[in-house]
């Protein structure tokens, strides 16, 4: 969408001027092929600057609670963003998330759910494992700190730094096995450790302890390592 690429311009343009960006692990960015970016997510800027660097179009999903605020309505639908109802099984999301990935699109979701506001990291949901498992789409994990500094720096006319660090991709893996509610609530354990490796340690939140992470459920490109440092990691 056109009017997609314009924001990214636009906040590609306040970004320099309101912000110290920093970016590691653009290479990590499969520029073609289904994609699910998963974010941290701390406040409003998140997303906004998640599809500005990633250099691809990405189609963000948003709660349904910001296509009914005066303002923040009118900046989702200009990105082309599409609603999700939390606290529920919003098939309608559902649907509509698998089919931007079978278009071979990228699709932008944050797994907490809604925002930390103190940029430590939250319990995941299991809505992002179940649309990657029935899509079959490779997760980016990104990381965003920063975010929750903006509004005191603006109202000391400061420029924020935000740090954005992109991981490497991986699957969720479970073959041909069925599986119910407690796997499903591993499987996403281990992709939220993959994200919570991304963050100073003091943001992991409940993810903190790397070393009780586990990769039973987890798939790497071939020659790729995950996220985690050291032994889990190779």
């Amino acid at each position: 969408m056109w009017t997609r690429r314009f924001c990214n311009s636009v906040v590609r343009v306040l970004a320099r001027i309101l912000l110290k960006l920093e970016v590691v692990g653009l290479e990590n960015v499969p520029l073609e092929g289904p994609l699910i970016l998963a974010m941290t997510h701390t406040n409003f800027l998140d997303p906004a600057l998640a599809g500005a660097v990633t250099p691809r179009e990405v189609v963000i999903m948003s709660k349904i609670e910001n296509f009914r605020h005066p303002f923040l309505g009118i900046i989702v639908r200009l990105y082309g963003a599409f609603p999700v109802r939390r606290g529920e099984v919003d098939r309608r999301a559902i649907r509509r998330s698998l089919e931007v990935l079978a278009g071979g699109q990228a699709l932008l979701m944050a797994p907490e759910g809604t925002r930390s506001g103190d940029g430590r990291l939250q319990k995941g949901h299991d809505g992002m494992t179940f649309i990657a498992l029935r899509a079959d789409a490779p997760i980016l994990p990104m990381a965003i700190t920063g975010g929750e500094h903006f509004w005191a720096n603006l109202s000391r006319l400061r420029r924020t730094s935000i740090k954005v660090v992109i991981g490497r991709t991986f699957r969720f893996s479970v073959g041909q096995k069925k599986f119910g509610r407690t796997v499903m609530g591993k499987i996403t354990e281990e992709g939220m450790y993959q994200l919570a490796s991304l963050l100073p340690p003091e943001r992991r939140g409940v993810y903190s302890d790397l070393d009780s992470a586990t990769e039973d459920y987890l798939a790497f490109p071939p020659g790729s390592s995950g996220n985690l440092p050291g032994e889990k990691g190779r």
